[in-house]
């Protein structure tokens, strides 16, 4: 396990990104829960985000793909809009402590 931020760096309603071991990931909090997933729409292979930590639509209830609008579920990385829909994100396993958020350690590519 690795640790991935602290629980205050992840607030409600907002999404970031991270590296580890070079693999990108981004992390989203909903309803008090973390869903981490594999930085990298199904679709196309590219990363997700369009600025840095910007992974949520405007209204932040769903994860948004800037290349191409592929729109999908925070609570399981399914696709639900665009290109890839019925496709899912990849997600990473995860859970939360006092310490903060923790990941099983991915792999690199």
């Amino acid at each position: 396990m690795k640790l991935l931020c602290t629980s205050d760096q992840l607030l409600e309603a907002q999404s970031r990104g991270f590296e580890i071991n070079g693999r990108k990931l981004f992390a989203t909090r909903r309803n008090g829960q973390v869903f981490v997933y594999d930085n990298r729409c199904p679709h196309r292979g590219v990363p997700l985000e369009w600025q840095p930590d910007q992974f949520l639509d405007p209204s932040a209830s769903l994860i948004h793909c800037a290349t191409h609008g592929a729109l999908f579920l925070i609570e399981s990385g399914e696709c639900v809009a665009g290109p890839c829909e019925g496709r899912s994100l990849t997600g990473i396993a995860s859970h939360e402590d006092h310490q903060g958020v923790w990941i099983e350690t991915p792999a690199s590519d």
